[in-house]
């Protein structure tokens, strides 16, 4: 022991502003995970939902079965050891269904014995990732941030995403994320197609890993290397081209996706009646139902937007619907669409708020006012007093703070 104190913690210190401005940016970050939902009411007779918050309680459900909204979170399984999943799409609340045995819903009574909508992975357990650890992991000596997967939803963290470097993840100089929607090994499988699209979906600019060749002859995608790629040579150097060349007359490397042919840029994609397309109306001119490529998936980091690009041709719909995958052609599926709602529902909530606070201040009498205003003053004296008789030699901490509105709370709790 050399007697150092070095390693003393110093007290976080704190100013007023930053204090409720903490208090802001937790009610926002709240807010944007709930969706505006206030937690009043159960969401099971809004149905399947789009999007909505949704936890698992693995007190009553431990296999991880099943998912309650956030007001059963809160009515029905309070104390019980709850598992906060953020959003999951195309949900209903399972709370006091089959899966509980005999506990009840406190909210609404009367559900189905089972949502067979409802899709479940090990997150309901608490487990994430490839690894299958928890969040927040007891054996970790740093708990380190996941990304999830715009498709299965599930979390994953940065050394498990199958890249060779972080430094393949898309940031900015600060870095800060780049890309607005994640895919995941697995699904990028699934996804393959979006390989054919143009750079403007990825949010690093160019497409990932291999790209894919395709066949005019038979509208069928294969593999094929990177460009600069020493194997590329063993390809057919016309079929390449061939496959180049369709994909061109497709689609373009900019905003303007069609060129070229009968294609009218200031139509919607959708309208497009390229003759060159083999397929009439596909952006990628193959059948992609039909396509059977063989990929190594690797993870996909996709641009703002990128969805708005997506085909959607009837050989491409009915892709989709057999992957499972329409839910991308919805906007309000996207997480950025969500919380831009979620924000839109605040700014509602605390306008409508002021409103209500002003009338209802108008309509209070004199006497009514003048307590109103008395008890702001006592406020101001309050914080002074609170401030004049603090240590000067002492900064005032974090938990200084946090006790004066205590005090204010639990002085105004007596008075009531």
């Amino acid at each position: 022991m050399d007697g150092s104190f070095d390693d003393e913690a110093e007290p976080s210190v704190v100013t007023i502003k930053e204090y409720l401005d903490e208090v802001e940016e937790r009610e926002l970050a709240a807010d944007l995970v709930l969706g505006g939902d206030d937690g009043k009411e159960c969401t099971y007779s809004k149905g399947y939902m789009k999007r909505q918050a949704i936890f698992s309680c693995l007190t009553c459900t431990p296999d991880g079965n099943a998912g309650v909204c956030t007001a059963c979170s809160l009515s029905c399984h309070d104390g019980h050891e709850i598992v906060e999943l953020w959003t999951k799409r195309n949900f209903r609340c399972d709370c006091g269904n089959s899966k509980f045995g005999e506990f009840y819903c406190k909210i609404f009574a009367g559900k189905v014995s089972e949502n067979i909508e409802n899709s479940y992975n090990h997150n309901f357990k608490g487990l994430y990732c490839t690894c299958g650890r928890p969040y927040p992991d007891p054996d970790a000596e740093e708990q380190v941030e996941m990304i999830q997967c715009c498709l299965c939803e599930d979390w994953f963290h940065e050394e498990h995403l199958g890249l060779e470097s972080s430094d393949e993840i898309p940031r900015d100089d600060e870095g800060e994320p780049l890309y607005e929607d994640f895919i995941c090994n697995a699904c990028s499988e699934v996804c393959f197609f979006l390989k054919l699209y143009p750079g403007v979906i990825w949010a690093s600019g160019k497409q990932p890993g291999a790209t894919v060749e395709v066949s005019k002859d038979k509208g069928v995608l294969e593999d094929m290397p990177p460009v600069g790629d020493a194997s590329s040579s063993l390809h057919n150097s016309s079929k390449t081209d061939d496959a180049k060349a369709t994909i061109s007359e497709s689609i373009s490397g900019g905003k303007d996706m069609l060129q070229g042919g009968n294609c009218d840029n200031s139509k919607d994609l959708t309208q497009c009646t390229s003759s060159t397309n083999m397929y009439v109306n596909c952006l990628l001119g193959i059948n992609i139902v039909a396509a059977s490529p063989v990929l190594h998936g690797k993870p996909m980091f996709l641009s703002k937007n990128w969805r708005d690009t997506l085909c959607k041709c009837n050989n491409c719909l009915e892709f989709y619907n057999q992957k499972r995958i329409s839910f991308l052609l919805d906007k309000e599926d996207s997480i950025a669409e969500y919380e831009r709602m979620a924000k839109q529902k605040r700014e509602e909530k605390l306008q409508e708020a002021e409103g209500a606070e002003v009338n209802f201040f108008n309509k209070l009498g004199h006497i009514e006012k003048v307590e109103i205003l008395k008890g702001i003053e006592e406020m101001k004296d309050g914080l002074r007093t609170f401030l004049e008789s603090a240590d000067s030699s002492k900064p005032i901490t974090e938990a200084d703070v946090h006790q004066f509105f205590d005090d204010i709370k639990k002085k105004r709790r007596r008075l009531q």
